[in-house]
């Protein structure tokens, strides 16, 4: 499930450009308030980053479009040193506790600078980093601004497309072949965008004829860019059976990335072992439910002698009541109002009724990676519209989509909804916008985010949701799921798992459908790190709820925790525990 923070860490560093007219970055006077110090930092990286500004729902810059050259490299690396030589100005001890968390993640996010631009330098190898589908998409979503003024900011973005695509072509270099294929396939898609929904708004705008007559010239402009860029990658595709470059990035560039993205309170190798261990324990669960619902589908026909296979078929029979292929979008859109009566009749958390979530289909630019995902507002744009997007199973054939609807069937779809709607990462995305720092919200830890939707899934079972075998049956499942992302993620990049190898994990050890498993394959070549995520905010949450439960005795509650840990913003939860153990102990004196 790939979330929107994710492209926001990868623009910055992917798409290092700038449009003539971008600001320059100038040294300033020193600032001795932090938070004045953090506020003037965020729009200055707005300036030189305009694209994840609109992503994150400031639209200031939205007429800015990075345009990916040395010269801009240069400029955003002096950036980087400037801020950081800045930001170390500041006596690290005397700080409020939540602006020490605010400077380790800044530090954090100038530091990353020259990893990614000197040493990971995805841009030479990844073609799919150059994709503005969505770039353009969230400036003429940004309903909060008149109409004409953001064509008026497009169509000064869409001036820099032509050279935006010639400074692409000009930074590919040995390209892997599976990068590419998904590149082209979204670019492709990303075209709608530009001929589809920026033609339906500018028809539906009050502009005069000059303006759209010149507006449809610059599309049409642009979807020649963006088919001269695909052109090439089709002319280099044929070579790259014996030329591409590997997918695979070795320990070392695996460790600093985990480093950089994960922000853990372990490596990535420690983050493995933990991995390993806890899925020889969702064995054992496993076998002793299996062993539960056997007779209720299999009477007494004798078990077989493998524990995998008694597990095996126990899935194959449970897996078989699932929603049919035309009724998947329809069947999440009816599960959502279930979610969120259990979690106010129990008092789990506090839910904004005000925020709308809206189920969609996946757009076409963004498909290909994930089957499902959300796709949510900014700090700045808070009151927008939550998108919870779905992939239609239109481009499945019906043995393909029988096996996704087995792997999505009735009692793990509702857990995916738990993971992705409520009270997963809809409702921890909500409460980050809340968060007084911007810090937190902006730069948003991605294993935090998908620790809390792993975290939740469990939480809402062990708090009676569904109150029946098959779906703790196929939680423990799904959780397996979670601890062989990591398994599979440092396998593959650390450890040279093979495609059979990749195989063997996923479906006889995950006992993952087919289709799930060969996406499962493609998504890790294609990504780095993110799949760790899940599992290491996971483990980190469980570890840090454990701990207070211990210290905290009968005094622990859990709406209070949970409502104490979302408060401080998507931060890395390694700082999280230090605030919250913090707090504890401050309250424990005042007693």
């Amino acid at each position: 499930m790939k979330k929107t923070i994710y492209f926001l860490i990868c623009t910055a560093f992917l798409a290092c450009g700038e449009a003539k007219k971008e600001p320059t970055q100038e040294k300033t006077a020193p600032v001795n308030n932090f938070e004045e110090f953090s506020a003037e930092f965020v729009e200055e990286y707005w300036k030189i980053n305009p694209i994840s500004a609109s992503y994150q729902g400031y639209h200031k810059y939205d007429s800015l479009l990075p345009i990916p050259n040395e010269t801009t490299k240069k400029k955003k690396l002096e950036f980087a040193s400037l801020w950081l030589e800045r930001l170390k100005e500041f006596d690290f001890e005397p700080l409020e506790e939540q602006d020490k968390i605010d400077y380790q993640i800044i530090e954090n996010q100038l530091s990353s600078y020259d990893f990614y631009m000197n040493k990971f330098k995805s841009g030479e190898w990844n073609p799919g980093a150059y994709n503005l589908g969505g770039a353009f998409f969230q400036v003429i979503n940004f309903r909060d601004e008149d109409l004409n003024k953001r064509l008026e900011n497009l169509s000064k973005k869409l001036d820099h497309i032509p050279a935006y695509y010639t400074a692409a072509k000009a930074n590919l270099k040995t390209l892997t072949k599976v990068h590419t294929q998904l590149a082209i396939s979204q670019l492709e898609g990303s075209k709608s965008v530009f001929q589809g929904t920026l033609i339906d708004s500018l028809e539906a705008s009050s502009m005069d004829d000059s303006f759209k007559e010149n507006f449809k010239e610059k599309v049409e402009a642009a979807a020649t860019a963006i088919d001269g860029f695909v052109s090439q990658l089709k002319e280099i595709q044929p070579t790259l059976a014996d030329n591409a470059k590997s997918f695979r990035i070795g320990k070392e560039l695996f460790e600093e990335k985990f480093s950089a993205e994960i922000q853990s309170a372990y490596t990535a190798e420690e983050i493995f072992q933990f991995a390993v261990s806890e899925k020889e324990e969702l064995h054992d669960q496993l076998y002793r439910l299996s062993g539960d619902l056997w007779e209720k589908y299999y009477g007494d026909q004798e078990k077989p002698g493998g524990r995998f296979d008694q597990i095996q078929m126990v899935f194959d029979a449970v897996a078989k009541t699932h929603v049919h292929r035309d009724s998947f979008i329809t069947a999440i859109r009816k599960q959502i109002p279930q979610l969120e009566n259990f979690v106010r009749e129990n008092d789990l958390l506090t839910l904004d009724p005000e925020k709308p979530l809206v189920v969609r289909e996946t757009p076409e630019y963004m498909r290909g990676f994930a089957g499902a995902s959300i796709s949510a507002p900014g700090p700045y744009d808070k009151n927008a519209e939550t998108y919870y997007n779905v992939t239609p199973l239109d481009h499945y054939t019906e043995e393909e989509a029988e096996s996704y609807l087995r792997e999505y069937n009735h009692y793990t779809l509702q857990i995916l909804n738990i993971h992705e709607a409520i009270p997963g990462h809809y409702t921890q995305l909500v409460y980050s916008n809340q968060s007084p720092s911007l810090i937190k919200s902006i730069f948003g830890n991605g294993s935090m985010i998908e620790g809390w939707a792993v975290y939740s899934e469990l939480m809402m079972l062990e708090n009676g949701f569904g109150d029946n075998l098959e779906l703790g049956f196929m939680y423990y499942k799904w959780n397996l799921r979670t601890v062989c992302n990591t398994i599979l993620d440092y396998g593959i990049h650390v450890l040279d798992f093979t495609e059979e190898d990749a195989m063997q994990l996923l479906m006889k050890e995950a006992f993952q459908e087919k289709s799930e498993a060969e996406g499962k394959w493609k998504r890790a070549r294609l990504s780095q790190v993110q799949l760790c995520s899940y599992f290491n905010g996971y483990y980190e949450i469980r570890a840090l709820r454990s701990e207070l439960q211990e210290l905290m005795g009968e005094d622990f509650d859990l709406k209070q925790f949970h409502e104490d840990f979302l408060s401080y913003g998507s931060a890395p939860v390694k700082f999280i525990r230090t605030l919250m153990l913090k707090k504890l102990d401050s309250s424990k004196k005042a007693v």
